[in-house]
């Protein structure tokens, strides 16, 4: 698995790159929000300081939140209890306060990875959903099209079943963000980079899906699931 870690204390990220090495991470080490941002696409995990030198680390990881749902775990100086909290509620797994020790991060890599990929208990079981020839699995996060496995993003998928789930519900930029996205809104229009996102997840579909028609556009309304 390969991790991003954006921290501009080169020593300590080094140490804690040969941790993360010895334990069979590939990592890769930034410096600066920017580099983040422009980096995290290749990557399956996100390390986080909170303190970087050019964009404020809360802010870079509310931009990477509406853009991906890659694993985030953030970093903070002790006593910043409130840092902690806003990088909950701006879309991190976790937050931690340094100095940590490296088992305990590691463990902390391990539940976040756990609650990422594990399908629903039995109690909690959802029903598969069969549009025509589209097959989606909630419960084991696989989409079959005439059989055939389609690979899907986690938040390909997520999109997916939130539109497929309601095939007659025609669903606002706005809701799909709060809804797949868990982005707050607050009744404002959403900011150019919010539409594009969906955008770009609403056209990779379609396209993985072989056909236009089986996510439909509603101009200047909105998106609901089709037939293909």
């Amino acid at each position: 698995m390969r991790v991003l870690v954006a921290d501009s204390d080169t020593v300590g990220v080094d140490s804690l790159s040969a941790e993360l090495h010895r334990h069979g991470f590939d990592t890769e080490q930034c410096g600066t929000g920017a580099e983040a941002l422009e980096k995290y696409p290749k990557f399956d995990f996100f390390l986080i300081d909170l303190a970087l030198p050019d964009i404020d680390g809360l802010e870079v990881c509310r931009l990477l939140r509406v853009a991906s749902d890659i694993p985030i775990i953030a970093f903070t100086d002790p006593g910043t209890h409130l840092d902690r909290i806003l990088s909950l509620q701006v879309g991190c797994d976790d937050c931690m306060a340094k100095p940590f020790g490296f088992r305990e991060l590691l463990a902390r890599i391990e539940a976040v990875l756990r609650r990422s990929t594990s399908p629903p208990t039995a109690y909690g079981r959802s029903q598969v959903i069969v549009i025509g020839s589209l097959c989606i699995d909630p419960n084991t996060r696989e989409a079959r099209l005439n059989g055939r496995l389609i690979q899907l993003t986690r938040i390909e998928f997520r999109l997916l079943v939130h539109l497929a789930s309601h095939p007659q519900t025609v669903f606002s930029r706005a809701q799909l963000m709060a809804d797949v996205w868990d982005y707050p809104v607050d009744g404002r229009p959403l900011s150019a980079r919010a539409s594009r996102t969906i955008d770009t997840h609403i056209s990779a579909l379609r396209q993985k899906l072989g056909d236009p028609s089986w996510i439909v556009t509603l101009r200047g309304i909105g998106f609901r699931m089709g037939h293909g």
